[in-house]
């Protein structure tokens, strides 16, 4: 978890904090046949490290359990940048979302372009967006190529997403809200343009 000493072991999973032991199970041998250091193609010994790390804590009870408490917290204190007192179905909010989301995109991948892609639960973490609308802003950013699907199921911005970010102005700086209800004449970022 970013800024936080804890790992985010559900995102490390790539499963929703909600997922049931059958889940964990199943997405962790999928995940391991694939990061195993002994996989000649997908191997890769540190991936695999944190894979087996995280399901040692999500598959205990007892310690799932504890972690749960600590993640709850970070969650609960964490940098949030879509203003809750918005309307989720107002166009301006919603371009403000999408204005957000790829931001926060274009800074994973500078900051790791050999992988570039954040889990959507992470995503809806950090925009404090419910599941189902984000799926209407992934659907919108996917058809106008803004984003796209890695190997590992992450979402990653494109080249025409990073021109877009560009065209915008550019991401906004950290600290900053990326997201405000469009009153006032604050010093926040604001995206602007979109179609």
């Amino acid at each position: 978890m970013a800024g936080t000493d804890i790992p985010n072991h559900y995102e490390i999973l790539q499963v929703s904090p909600r997922a049931d032991q059958e889940t964990i199970q199943r997405v962790f041998r999928h995940l391991a046949k694939r990061f195993h250091p002994d996989n000649a193609e997908t191997g890769d010994p540190d991936r695999f490290k944190s894979l087996v790390a995280s399901f040692h804590v999500l598959s205990d009870p007892e310690q799932r359990a504890r972690y749960d408490i600590q993640y709850a917290r970070v969650v609960e204190h964490a940098w949030r940048v879509f203003d809750q007192e918005t309307a989720l179905d107002d166009v301006a909010a919603d371009r403000r979302m999408r204005a957000a989301f790829l931001s926060i995109l274009y800074t994973a991948c500078r900051n790791d372009a050999q992988r570039p892609g954040m889990g959507e639960v992470e995503l809806e973490r950090l925009l404090g967006c419910p599941e189902v609308h984000m799926r209407f802003h992934v659907w919108y950013l996917k058809e106008n190529g803004w984003i796209r699907r890695t190997e590992n199921g992450m979402l990653a911005i494109t080249a025409s997403g990073v021109d877009r970010v560009l065209d915008m102005g550019g991401p906004a700086r950290g600290g900053v809200h990326l997201l405000d209800s469009g009153e006032g004449g604050g010093q926040r970022h604001r995206a602007s343009g979109e179609r």
